[in-house]
């Protein structure tokens, strides 16, 4: 994939709606956005690091800091290895520091072509890819302007590391490159291409930044122009691979579970033989000016929502001034606290705002943005937004907002070091900056940051003269920026010592039995009722830990008519209570270093949290004191609602959001005034628009009490506090109206084809899908889950060498089966995005390749890998925290235990191709595949762009979770089955 900033892609999800069907998910912790630009100071060595004195011959030791420790081979390879026996999961990250500010003219988009061409393979891998499924990795790849990288992560085994190492170094120099790969991935490159192009802000934001870099490669897009795509020729991508796929221009970072010495031993064998190269890098040398004037650019596409937006020049990451820089930036962009936020949103002239400093290896930029409603003055409010970020000089920064924001980027450092594929990625980032101690240093500089210096480095660079935005202002007096200097950081880390690693976490086992025996499950009796608990307490690294608390109330019947009433009431708890407004709730959190997200449909409400060991019982305590004494402000409804009313608005206009709404609607028996109907845009629109504070307050005083809960954490913690904690914070409060689940029995729905028209829209989607009457105690469930899995779930499957590898018809192909664990009520369902020239053959090879498995089935070797690949997934997801406490929750509300995780492992291990292809052939039924197809009309009978001869391709897809710990209905996300 390619990555337009780190923090860019966090903020995505703020303004754009996408498909909900994300692949069967494996119940793991989820890819987050990478750490903010951060770091710790420390001092102190390397836990765990090998002995400088048993090194292997010709391995050198370079820095140790924090519990990273850097190594090089005599070729110019770096390694840093970050060991964490904490997570029975490693992590392995291979940063190229290649991007597309390394192109020249008509070679942009070359990286990332490069990025996707080495999973095509080399003579001994022929499909990378499909190997990583077989051994159950978590891989992928993604470029930036300023690196390339390929990471996976896997449940730690020497003989995985061993084999993807391996993989790392045949790649690193055997990569074929190969003229037919690169015309074969070519449908799959403009299908990534288009899927960008239907993004406002993506398009808004590439069009600023090459208005705001008249010289500088930070202009291009990182996906590179169409005609340089299409005709860039074998040659020169083979060209650029030999000068920036080298040794001495690699970063090998590995994190999580694995032994240093011998896998220095085994890096040595792997990449040792490779010699350096004699070839010359490009020497860079194009510097971007001083901007000497405002500069504008309009953007005009159809569907979305108004977007207004500014951008200034800023100092690379690498310079003293950018944490200052960031530090102002989220001053001015936080929401609830920050200025935009109270201008725009605040003075209704926004629905939304944001804005974030990109981290760079050479001068960057920041930007802010605010999302409006149509209607709305994009004039004013543009004004407003600048007005508000040049505003530092006349009204300064507080001590109150610097500590406010430093709180919450320390904590978000902090879960960052503590997890080792993230801190894997920061690693890559901070290298990729221009080296990797900046994660550690920037943690330093932000811990010691005075409000002088966050108020001089925010006054001195957002001045209107350095500024691009949508409209153009004439200005008097212009005031220029200082040209930002390369920093030299071999002055400034110096003398620089990171922070001591602290203790080793002893390894904890995450076998289902070991889970289940480690795990406190006695209920807390209440007098106003029984709390079903499940509290696992061990040793993490930050003494990190993660909670989820399940509130259960009403029925079908006293639910009716309250469908948004509901979700609203939920997603509106944390934003006031009686005493306590919004931000003051957020500060609550960042003084406890934690992370609470409230969320809820119908009779169900639920609370994620994390946090450390010593806050804990005050964060359960808070969360109930918040849940017990919600309020509700008529100004927070309001936004609430101009926010639901932007992203419908958003989804009008998106194929996937259509497609999924249409068979959705196509399903959906009940009468108007049920929870579990499915409204139309319209509806939602205007139901949302009808509530009101006093329908809000009327649901909550009638429903919200205690009775029927479940509370879950895994962690490091004591559970005689949490249990002292739940006791308190339930003292007295009423008990809700008593809960009976919503049934969402099976139905036969009859199959119907829907084509849905999406004027102007770059991409398409394919949506299909069936009822299935299964519960996930069907005897022949376990069968159906790997042969989903087989199907269409993973880079191995059917669907995915067909529809992506051979015919390059899609970005991402994927089928999913679904399974309730209440009552035999499911659904297989696949989709696939594409280009609207090519939808006819895209149906027809999803067609073709259900008949084919249907009559020939699956190989007996595809089975035992399919079995092999899940059961791996499965122990990784085992090794998420964050997922067992979700399960744990969901298992308390079935009754069970990970025992039921064993025996569905113990069931996959029994499967054979006969009986796979058995009970495929009984519950796959084609001609009962509902079908949704949202495109461009206009754009169908176009003929798909003729393939050349010398074309390039573009990203990996995103990595599937192609195991599903879980596919139970109404319980917690990724519930492990």
């Amino acid at each position: 994939m390619y990555t337009l900033s780190r923090i860019v892609l966090a903020r995505l999800a703020a303004i754009a709606i996408t498909a909900v069907f994300a692949s069967p998910a494996l119940a793991a912790e989820s890819s987050k956005a990478p750490a903010p630009n951060a770091s710790p100071t420390a001092t102190g060595g390397v836990s765990g690091s090998a002995n400088s004195a048993a090194l292997p011959a010709g391995v050198k030791l370079v820095h140790s800091v924090s519990g990273i420790t850097e190594y090089q081979l005599e070729n110019g390879l770096r390694i840093l290895l970050g060991p964490d026996e904490s997570k029975p999961t490693t992590t392995v990250n291979m940063t190229y520091l290649v991007g597309a500010r390394h192109e020249n003219y008509g070679q942009t988009g070359m990286a990332h072509l490069l990025e996707h061409m080495l999973f095509r393979g080399t003579p001994t891998t022929r499909n990378a890819l499909a190997e990583f499924s077989r051994r159950g990795l978590e891989a992928n790849g993604s470029t930036t302007s300023d690196r390339t990288n390929y990471y996976a992560s896997f449940a730690s085994n020497p003989e995985t590391l061993d084999w993807f190492l391996g993989w790392q170094a045949d790649a690193m120099v055997n990569s074929l490159i190969a003229k037919q790969d690169l015309d074969s991935e070519m449908t799959v490159v403009r299908n990534e291409m288009e899927r960008g192009e239907n993004n406002p802000f993506q398009i808004l934001l590439q069009k600023m930044q090459a208005a705001a870099f008249q010289w500088h490669n930070y202009g291009h897009s990182t996906i590179g122009a169409r005609s340089d795509v299409e005709n860039v020729d074998i040659a020169q991508l083979q060209a650029f691979y030999k000068t920036y796929y080298q040794p001495d221009n690699a970063v090998l970072i590995i994190t999580g579970r694995f032994d240093p010495a011998a896998t220095l031993q085994t890096i040595t064998k792997a990449f040792g033989a490779i010699p350096r190269p004699d070839r010359r890098m490009h020497p860079e040398y194009t510097v971007e000016p001083v901007q000497d004037g405002e500069r504008q650019v309009v953007l005009r596409r159809h569907g979305g929502t108004p977007l207004i937006a500014t951008m200034y020049h800023i100092p690379a990451a690498g310079s003293p001034d950018f944490a200052a820089l960031d530090l102002g930036v989220t001053i001015l962009s936080d929401t609830p606290s920050g200025r935009l936020y109270h201008e725009l949103v605040g003075k209704n002239l926004a629905s939304s705002v944001f804005g974030f400093a990109a981290d760079m290896n050479q001068p960057g930029y920041a930007f802010f943005a605010a999302q409006l409603e149509p209607g709305m003055d994009q004039e004013k409010a543009l004004a407003t937004l600048k007005k508000a970020v040049e505003s530092t000089d006349s009204k300064p920064f507080s001590q109150e907002d610097l500590d406010r924001v430093r709180n919450k980027w320390l904590t978000d450092w902090a879960q960052v070091y503590a997890s080792p594929p993230r801190l894997a990625s920061a690693l890559s980032e901070a290298t990729a900056d221009g080296d990797w101690r900046l994660f550690f240093l920037q943690h330093a500089q932000v811990e010691s940051m005075t409000l002088e210096q966050v108020q001089q480095a925010t006054s001195a660079y957002l001045v209107s003269s350095n500024r691009t935005s949508g409209k153009y202002i004439p200005t008097d007096k212009p005031v220029r920026a200082p040209l930002p200097e390369a920093p030299d950081l071999n002055t400034l880390l110096k003398d620089f010592k990171g922070r001591d690693a602290g203790p080793e976490i002893a390894a904890f086992d995450t076998t289902p039995a070991n889970i289940d025996a480690s795990t406190l499950r006695i209920p807390l009796d209440l007098p106003n009722g029984e709390v079903k608990l499940a509290l696992l307490s061990k040793p993490t690294r930050g003494e990190r830990v993660e909670a989820n608390m399940v509130i259960e109330f009403g029925n079908a019947d006293s639910l009716k008519g309250q469908r948004e009433v509901a979700s609203a009431v939920a997603s509106l708890l944390d934003h006031g209570t009686t005493d306590m407004t919004r931000q003051q709730i957020q500060d609550k959190y960042d003084a406890l270093q934690a992370q609470v997200s409230f969320g809820g449909a119908g009779g169900i409400l639920t609370v994620n949290m994390s946090t450390v060991k010593e806050h804990l019982p005050d964060l359960v305590e808070l969360v109930l004191r918040i849940v017990r004494e919600a309020d509700f402000p008529t100004r927070e409804l309001i936004e609430y609602q101009r926010q639901a009313s932007t992203a419908l608005s958003d989804a009008m206009s998106e194929p996937s959001a259509l497609a999924v709404r249409k068979l959705a609607r196509h399903d959906n028996p009940w009468p108007r005034d049920d929870i579990r109907y499915t409204p139309t845009f319209e509806e939602e629109r205007n139901e949302i628009a009808a509530l009101t504070r006093q329908r809000l307050e009327d649901f909550y005083t009638k429903f919200y009490g205690a009775g029927n809960i479940m509370f879950s954490a895994v962690g490091a913690f004591n559970p005689d506090h949490v249990k002292a904690a739940l006791a308190k914070g339930l003292k007295g409060w009423q008990e809700a109206p008593a809960y009976t689940r919503v049934s969402n029995p099976y139905r036969a729905i009859p199959p119907e084809r829907f084509n849905i028209n999406t004027p102007d829209k770059a991409n398409a989607f394919y949506l299909a899908k069936m009822p299935l009457k299964l519960q996930d105690t069907d005897p022949d469930f376990p069968a159906l889950y790997l042969a989903n899995y087989l199907l269409g779930s993973s880079e191995t499957s059917r669907l995915w060498n067909r529809v992506r590898v051979q015919d390059g018809l899609s970005y991402d192909v994927r089928s999913r089966v679904s399974a309730s664990s209440f009552e035999p009520s499911g659904s297989w369902t696949i989709y696939a995005i594409h280009a609207p020239q090519n939808s006819a053959r895209l149906v027809k090879a999803v067609n073709e390749e259900l008949r084919r498995v249907l009559d020939q089935g699956f190989s007996q070797d595809e089975v035992e890998q399919g079995i092999k690949a899940l059961l791996n997934y499965r122990k990784l997801a085992r090794a998420s925290d964050s997922t067992l406490s979700a399960v744990w929750t969901n298992y308390l509300e079935l009754g069970r235990t990970f025992a039921w995780s064993a025996d569905m492992d113990k069931a996959l291990e029994g499967l054979n191709a006969d009986r796979v292809n058995e009970t495929l052939r009984r519950w796959l039924i084609p001609d009962e595949l509902s079908v949704a197809l949202a495109a461009d009309g206009s754009k169908q009978n176009e003929p798909a762009p003729p393939k050349k001869t010398d074309q390039p391709t573009q990203p990996l897809a995103p990595a599937p979770s192609p195991a599903p710990m879980g596919a139970t209905e109404g319980g917690a996300a990724g519930t492990v089955q």
